[in-house]
């Protein structure tokens, strides 16, 4: 049996695949912080499966992205080279909100007298100039001894060319104080610029601690409930890989759970033919987006934790799927500013006390209380029916808003979901428009327990034609970690221009990096035909500070590569900035290898239940469709239909944890996976 197991803000999601019969099943339960692992725990017990039949086991945790939030990592301290010790105050210059006289730096996650520095020198060409002081590191091993430091990150300047004193460092580190947990930058990074590498080996470091021990209990716990399988967990790059590695980068699982839904959307938009998708999920506490095009999900190393209009906030110089994320999601809080204006989110009620309507304490209105009040959710279809919804508690954590306007319960619940929708709209501009993409021309994919709920108004917003919600949509992310494969991501900064560089020297860089991936797949258990890898650069005009990935063409002679380089870099840097620049230099300035260690996939299973969309109706029900107003409309049961069966709006699609809200001016059809496809009427 293949079991995912997905922890959000709110739910913990799992999956399972039993392999011997094709059979899919799926159940939801409370995430329950701190102890997540009880949580995972809960789910597999939940679903009836015992340890002995997990064969494969993946995971998507927010232990890492938790652990930054919430301040709880490890104390942490530095080493770095002489002279530079104060680069994370001095950070970068581009910041957020430029006209802002009150803006504050963020506060590093390491205090000065934590930042130690020691004698060594490179030059950028990896060159040593000053060779390392070993000496000087007793005195500062004391320092951190006594200030009860637990975890250590190393940054020298230019290692990422030769590592040759961040590796001296550790190594002696690791001899006089084995207990602690030791980052040496180039381990992580390989690409320059300091701040960014420092900023990154510090918070690899301070989770590392955290994270080993939260692996650890959930093996063990795993292996008392006779789970003696492979077991993985998901990375922020839309890859999976083993919990062994994980615990030395566990910066890598940044963004462990939300990748993997993106993940999934674009393997089901290839299945169905849809290479341009845009995947939403929506969950309890967050909504997050991201942009797939032509089957690929798009990569970035300049994610940044924390950072919004106002806060430049925590460079992380790790590959991870360019997401969009705001907290905007189902128990997101509706609140009054001073000035009396409506927000909602990102402060959300989580899963204890949760929304309103929930019976658990909460008086806040959130998004869920919202639709519950406008009819778009069934009280009694919450958890499949586990939570017996309160809509008269909803209504009351509602009026108070209500009240503020001098209106209607009802409008005000409506005006909740629409400001909930208008800041999700603009989420979606930002890895399209803002990116130079049409959204017209993508399919949207709504996962989450949200997503459904709320997809259709949006791709109204954007006329968005086609809308896609999968089967298990509310569980939808941990689906997608059942299709992962194994992946690792080398990076390295390769400073060149694009006339000058050496055919030689440019394969032996490609081989060094191919050579280190094999090793790292055979390792996992991985043979060389299952081993897959795709090549890209980045690229800029001289001159430029920010690059455009390029992928590097297969099979091709010196002269041709070259030319392809250049063709698709204009192309690229033309659709992101809108010009080019024919006759200027470019250069080269990374490396990127992704390396896949391609695992054996589940076969998706064609639907063969269901009937008659007339047989589907459960009820008929008063729901509020924006313009459309109040409309007595038709209420369908998922399982019901059968493929093929087609029917137009208004209608409401509900299964267990979710529902679909169909406008008059949309239409609806069952594919034959199961699928709901909505489009546009004509």
């Amino acid at each position: 049996m293949r079991v995912a197991v997905d922890i959000g803000g709110t739910f913990t999601d799992l999956v399972y695949l039993d392999e011997k019969t094709g059979q899919v099943g799926m159940v939801k339960s409370d995430t329950t912080p701190p102890h997540f692992e009880q949580g995972v725990l809960t789910v597999i017990k939940k679903a009836g499966i015992s340890g002995e039949e997990i064969d494969f086991f993946v995971h998507g945790s927010t232990v890492v992205i938790n652990a930054l939030t919430e301040r709880k990592g490890a104390v942490t301290g530095l080493i770095t080279t002489k002279g530079f010790r104060d680069v994370l105050e001095i950070g970068r210059g581009n910041r957020p909100d430029l006209f802002n006289l009150s803006f504050k730096k963020p506060v590093p996650f390491v205090p000065r007298h934590l930042r130690l520095e020691v004698h060594e020198r490179l030059n950028h060409k990896g060159e040593v100039l000053q060779e390392l002081n070993i000496a000087e590191l007793d005195a500062i091993i004391a320092h951190f001894r006594a200030q009860n430091v637990t975890a250590i990150a190393i940054c020298l300047i230019h290692a990422y060319k030769n590592p040759i004193h961040e590796q001296a460092i550790a190594s002696y580190i690791k001899q006089v104080w084995p207990e602690a947990a030791v980052t040496a930058s180039h381990e992580i990074t390989k690409e320059w610029r300091e701040y960014e590498r420092t900023n990154t080996a510090i918070l690899n470091s301070y989770v590392m601690p955290l994270t080993a021990n939260y692996l650890d209990k959930l093996e063990k716990h795993l292996i008392e409930n006779g789970a003696t399988g492979r077991k993985t967990i998901m990375q922020s790059n839309g890859g999976i890989t083993t919990f062994a590695h994980a615990k030395q980068a566990p910066i890598n699982l940044v963004e462990s759970g939300p990748v993997a839904g993106m993940y999934g959307a674009a393997v089901l938009g290839s299945l169905l033919g849809y290479e341009n998708v845009i995947a939403l999920d929506i969950g309890g506490t967050t909504a997050k987006c991201s942009l797939i095009q032509s089957g690929e999900i798009s990569i970035t190393t300049d994610y940044k934790i924390e950072w919004d209009h106002r806060s430049a906030g925590y460079p992380i110089k790790v590959p991870v799927v360019d997401i969009v994320e705001i907290g905007n999601g189902g128990g997101s809080i509706a609140w009054l500013d001073e000035g009396g204006a409506l927000h909602v989110g990102p402060k959300s009620a989580g899963s204890m006390p949760g929304p309103a309507c929930y019976g658990r304490g909460g008086t806040n209105a959130t998004t869920t209380d919202a639709n519950l009040v406008i009819g778009r959710l069934n009280a009694a279809n919450f958890l499949g029916g586990e939570i017996k919804a309160d809509i008269e508690a909803a209504r009351q954590a509602v009026k108070p808003i209500a009240d503020a306007y001098g209106t209607s319960i009802e409008e005000a619940a409506l005006g909740i979901v629409r400001k909930a929708n208008a800041n999700m709209v603009n989420a979606l501009k930002l890895i399209s428009i803002r990116r130079g993409h049409d959204p017209r021309e993508y399919t949207m994919v709504a996962m989450g327990g949200g997503g459904p709920m709320h997809a259709m108004a949006l791709a109204r917003e954007l006329q968005i034609s086609r809308i896609i919600v999968p089967v298990a949509s509310a569980v939808f992310s941990a689906w997608g970690m059942l299709l992962s494969d194994l992946r690792k991501d080398w990076l390295r900064t390769y400073n060149c221009r694009l006339g000058e560089l050496s055919p030689d020297a440019w394969n032996a860089e490609w081989a060094q990096m191919k050579q280190e991936a094999h090793a790292t797949f055979t390792e996992q258990g991985i043979a060389d035909e299952q081993i897959a890898l795709s090549l890209y650069v980045d690229m800029r005009y001289s001159g430029q500070e920010h690059t455009v990935k390029v992928s590097v063409p297969e099979n091709a002679d010196w002269d041709e590569l070259l030319s392809q380089l250049r063709e698709r870099f204009h192309l690229l840097h033309e659709q992101h900035y809108s010009y080019r620049l024919p006759d200027s230099e470019m250069e080269i300035v990374n490396l990127h290898m992704t390396g896949f260690g391609r695992l054996e996939k589940p076969q998706i299973a064609e639907w063969t239940g269901g009937g008659t969309v007339e047989q589907a109706i459960v009820e008929n029900r008063r729901v509020h469709l924006d313009e459309f107003g109040w409309q007595q409309i038709p209420v369908y049961q998922r399982d019901l239909l059968a493929a093929g069966e087609r029917f137009a709006g208004p209608a409401i699609v509900e299964e267990p944890s979710s529902s679909s809200v169909i406008y008059p001016d949309q239409r609806c059809w069952v594919d034959r996976y199961g699928n709901l496809i909505v489009e546009g009427a004509e």
